[in-house]
């Protein structure tokens, strides 16, 4: 038999114990994070202490993401060594934790009470009808549904922490795994504190719907600063009119008070796909981008592990509404050896739970990285389909290549385009990987300047590296927060 137990000494941890010869390694393996346990003993017994918790691109060591981790001990099967005894769902702090057999299964630091829809319900309640008293003088962020803490949310963090530093920062994730800005609060999506600071702050700072039934208070601002200049079409404007999803962007479009656009070109189309006519947008770039203009991608290079003077290709995909998974258009592996490059496979957000770390020699899976603007400026080159981060990644002037196989389907079917993109990308469009091996060995991006400035004149005319400044300037004389 095969002891287990859960520590919290140290920091939570997995502690197996079993007899005969110690393992050659213990591991728990998950689609985001892997972790290697210690091992002790040499005689009778050994012992693997596994920390459920792992550090990541040089960043803090932090609780594992929630999810499935597979148990694996070196030659178990072979050497007869059973799976562990079982240990039930245990709360260890920073999260959850139940083992069965071989499977760990980790989540948020949730508690049981009201992680159900019965308790959740209790909490909308007490949300919904809680004392109409005055607000905190606190932002509350959420970027992505909680998944991470970047793009446009982050970067106004940043620049309010250096401008109104006594601002109270709430950070809405959906686990302990989630990087937060120094000095922010975060807060577990579902728990009490989250609603409650949902509920309490000022303003708040979003990038995309929100949820569980979110009623704005008297005197509550909210800024959605959505997360991309748009290519695809998008709430109102998606093919296939459904009343009832019509309804719903409505209904979410007037919780906002503020837009913030990239571009004119964004404030027009936003502002018509959500219904949102007769308030202001604000048209002032995107503060993910300031860093794109003067940044430095040096430490971000190191923190990935790639050594100086090698070429690097990112590969960022749209997701796709037929699938769950990153598209299978490119295989890594082949692409770093053809090109003689590194090559970064950054699946979409909606991608990164249900998805798995691409792996291969030269290939770094960055999905879970959690700041897209610091991989845009490490990049030589950018491999996308219909992804808005082009809008982005033009900021820097550095080659763009379209692989786009499925442009029929996407484009007729999936969710149809606001413009012609085979008539105005600004770098080749491609079919197939080896099409796209061809296109960056001709390097001919002289055949796209005049195109490039023109894309360039037309979306990223304010994306100066002073976005986060004007945008925080608005939110600071408007007094939607005290300094």
């Amino acid at each position: 038999m095969t002891d287990a137990r859960f520590t919290t000494e140290g920091g939570p941890a997995l502690v197996l114990s079993g007899e005969g010869e110690r393992p050659a390694a213990v591991e728990l393996v998950g689609s985001r994070a892997r972790v290697v346990g210690r091992l002790t003993g040499r005689g009778r017994t050994w012992r693997a202490t596994l920390p459920l918790r792992a550090a990541r691109w040089g960043g803090p060591e932090l609780p594992l993401p929630t999810g499935t981790y597979e148990l694996r001990v070196a030659d178990a099967a072979a050497r007869g060594i059973p799976a562990p005894v079982a240990l039930p769902l245990t709360q260890l702090g920073t999260l959850r934790a139940e083992l069965e057999g071989w499977t760990l299964r980790v989540g948020p630091p949730m508690n049981p009470a009201y992680d159900s829809g019965e308790g959740q319900d209790a909490l909308e309640r007490r949300y919904a009808t809680r004392p109409r008293t005055g607000f905190e003088n606190a932002v509350f962020f959420e970027s992505f549904y909680g998944r991470n803490a970047s793009c446009n949310p982050l970067a106004i963090d940043r620049e309010l922490t250096r401008r109104a530093p006594g601002v109270t920062r709430y950070w809405s994730v959906v686990d302990l795994s989630v990087a937060v800005p120094e000095g922010a609060v975060p807060v577990v999506e579902g728990s009490p504190e989250w609603w409650r600071a949902r509920g309490a702050a000022r303003l708040l700072v979003v990038n995309d719907w929100l949820r569980r039934r979110f009623a704005r208070r008297k005197g509550q601002v909210v800024l959605q600063t959505w997360h991309g200049t748009p290519l695809k079409r998008l709430a109102l404007h998606r093919p296939g009119f459904d009343p009832r999803r019509a309804a719903a962007v409505v209904r979410e479009s007037r919780r906002w008070n503020i837009l913030l656009a990239q571009n004119p070109y964004a404030a027009r189309i936003l502002g018509k796909a959500y219904a949102f006519l007769s308030r202001p947008i604000w048209v002032e770039g995107y503060p993910r981008n300031d860093v794109l203009a003067s940044g430095d991608g040096s430490a971000t290079r190191i923190a990935l592990g790639i050594r100086p003077g090698e070429r690097v290709l990112l590969y960022a995909p749209t997701w796709r509404d037929d699938r769950e998974q990153i598209v299978d258009f490119v295989d890594p592996a082949a692409l770093a050896a053809a090109t003689d490059s590194v090559v970064l496979v950054r699946g979409h957000s909606r991608t990164l739970l249900p998805g798995r770390d691409a792996e291969g020699p030269r290939v770094i899976d960055v999905t879970g990285f959690p700041d897209t603007s610091r991989l845009l400026l490490v990049a030589d080159a950018l491999i996308t389909d219909y992804s808005s981060v082009m809008f982005d990644f033009s900021v820097t002037g550095k080659p763009m290549y379209f692989l786009v196989p499925d442009m029929e389907h996407y484009r007729g079917e999936l969710r149809g385009f606001y413009f012609d993109l085979a008539a105005h990308a600004p770098g080749p469009m491609v079919r197939s990987q080896d099409e796209l091996v061809a296109a960056l060995a001709a390097d001919d991006r002289e055949r796209y300047d005049e195109r490039y400035d023109i894309w360039r004149a037309k979306f990223n005319a304010r994306d100066d590296g002073h976005a986060a400044e004007r945008v925080v300037t608005r939110i600071l004389d408007q007094g939607l927060i005290e300094p």
